[in-house]
């Protein structure tokens, strides 16, 4: 609270005049009402959607319980023992692979002329299934400039 002091006019008398500092209280107020906004929690609206569930028991191939070889070609096919496959069917086949008493080991040839974004994401997707038995093949090409 301040207190301003005005010099009389004429005809008032010289008293003191007392107004209120409204400055920090509007301040105080407005940290309160950002503080509110923060603290109010984000609502979320969901709709409930019912998808269609893919069988379990699909009609994929086994993997063969020796090896098998995941190769990549110049433009960006991934084949999976010579049939061409996406993403989601490898990630399947590695799934299949690794529920097997002994896991077969997994060979991987991607050729020269392929896109590395496609190999790499080739790769995480075998990392993320855990295959311990990889082997990388075809390699000894490259070994002679």
């Amino acid at each position: 609270m301040a207190l301003s002091f005005a010099r009389p006019q004429s005809g008032e008398q010289g008293a003191p005049m007392a107004d209120m500092n409204t400055t920090p209280l509007i301040d105080v107020m407005l940290v309160l009402l950002i503080m509110f906004i923060i603290t109010i929690p984000i609502q979320t609206h969901s709709v409930g959607v019912d998808l269609p569930q893919t069988p379990t028991d699909t009609n994929l191939p086994r993997p063969d319980p020796v090896k098998n070889k995941v190769t990549i070609d110049a433009g960006g096919v991934i084949r999976w023992n010579g049939a061409a496959v996406d993403r989601l069917t490898l990630r399947q086949y590695l799934a299949a692979s690794l529920r097997m008493p002994v896991e077969p080991e997994l060979q991987f040839q991607p050729d020269a002329a392929s896109r590395y974004v496609t190999v790499d994401e080739v790769l995480a997707d075998i990392k993320r299934s855990g295959v311990t038995k990889l082997g990388f093949i075809g390699n000894e090409r490259y070994g002679q400039f």
